[in-house]
């Protein structure tokens, strides 16, 4: 295990680099993300073992999230809880070389896209999702649940006597419960984003489609969904987690689609959530971030509020899946990770070398690489 303290900020969002097997951006607040300055940091793991900082950036407000860039070595961007995104170079400065501020509210998540490579994702407590190219100053696209997609869809929802009902989740008020966590780029599609939102619904998205929204369901009983990720091998597999402590497995084939008909126009979204595929219990507290192995399909990494990460196993085939079988594994937890001392709040797989090494940060202003074989349930 190896370890650095970011002295005076508390530990958001970490990520390995995908061009360097040494390299972690982490993103950190002051005052634990309630008031004060942000900090990127740039780290090093070095041969003997050390890490150290290359070099950080000093923000005005708490940093959030980060996400590398996939096609420059040297960038990352990161989400800031006065409402911007900033791109910053290692090898330019100390300030970031774009900087954008079109989201209302603090931006909770940010995700670069792994197929497409040239946008990234982001995520607010303004309710709207926002595509992005890093050399342009606006924004290429924005979503939101607000927005009726069904309605505009249904040339039958509309009525004689007024206005068409809505159908979809549609609020009309900014409050938390319009909050996205986050929104992550489908590896395996380089236009479909998942998203996690507050009034506990997942929602999939497609950029290409006339009315983006293709599935919104109720992922964790009405309690917030605080993160989503796709599976890296399995491209309908997703897993979710939130404040009612467990992680679900989903398969998005086995939940109906948004969309609906002329003859047969349906809800836009699910207002009993259906069942998971899988589901692991063990955490104590809200699960704040979950992350699927890049190396297998089956491992999932999360971090939780009580201040443990755990390696959960999805031992479900292809062919359960399909036939909807819940077949749950004697050994569902095989690691969890308890050495921080405050809540865990971002954590990342690497790609790099030996399958199952990690890092984890917190608001114990620590962060720590580990190796999850080596951690014992």
């Amino acid at each position: 295990m190896l370890s650095f303290r970011t002295t005076g900020y508390n530990g958001y969002g970490v990520k390995y680099s995908p061009f360097y097997d040494n390299k972690l951006a982490v993103a950190t607040a002051a005052n634990y993300g309630l008031v004060g300055n942000g900090r990127l940091y740039i780290l090093s793991i070095n041969n003997d073992g050390s890490i150290s900082s290359d070099t950080h950036y000093d923000t005005q407000d708490g940093l959030f999230d980060i996400a590398w860039s996939e096609t420059h070595e040297n960038q990352c961007v990161a989400a800031s809880g006065d409402g911007s995104i900033k791109l910053f170079d290692v090898q330019v400065g100390q300030f970031p070389v774009m900087n954008w501020h079109e989201h209302q509210r603090e931006v909770f998540s940010v995700n670069w896209n792994m197929v497409d490579k040239t946008n990234f994702v982001s995520a607010s407590w303004d309710g709207s999702i926002k595509i992005w190219l890093p050399n342009r100053q606006q924004s290429l696209l924005t979503l939101s649940p607000e927005v009726d997609y069904t309605t505009m869809a249904s040339p039958v929802a509309a009525t004689a006597k007024g206005p068409a009902v809505p159908l979809s989740n549609k609020t009309t008020t900014n409050t938390t419960q319009t909050c996205i966590y986050q929104a992550v780029f489908s590896p395996h599609s380089p236009s479909v984003v998942v998203s996690a939102h507050a009034n506990s619904h997942v929602m999939i998205w497609d950029l290409r489609a006339p009315h983006p929204l293709q599935l919104d369901y109720v992922a964790h009983g009405g309690l917030e969904t605080l993160t989503i990720d796709w599976n890296k091998y399995r491209s309908a597999v997703i897993a979710s987690s939130g404040v009612d402590k467990s992680v679900k497995v989903w398969d998005t084939r086995m939940i109906e689609s948004v969309q609906p008909s002329a003859s047969a126009p349906m809800p836009s979204f699910h207002n009993a959530s259906p069942a998971p595929l899988n589901q692991f219990m063990g955490h104590e507290f809200a699960v704040r971030r979950i992350s699927w192995s890049p190396h297998d399909g089956a491992s999932l990494l999360s971090c939780s509020y009580d201040m443990s990460c755990r390696v959960w196993q999805d031992h479900m085939d292809d062919k359960a899946r399909f036939l909807g079988a819940r077949r749950m594994g004697p050994l569902q937890c095989t690691g969890v990770f308890g050495n921080h001392r405050e809540f865990v709040i971002g954590c990342d797989w690497s790609m790099w070398g030996e399958p199952g090494w990690c890092v984890s940060t917190g608001w114990d202003e620590m962060v720590y690489v580990w190796d999850t074989p080596n951690k014992q349930a």
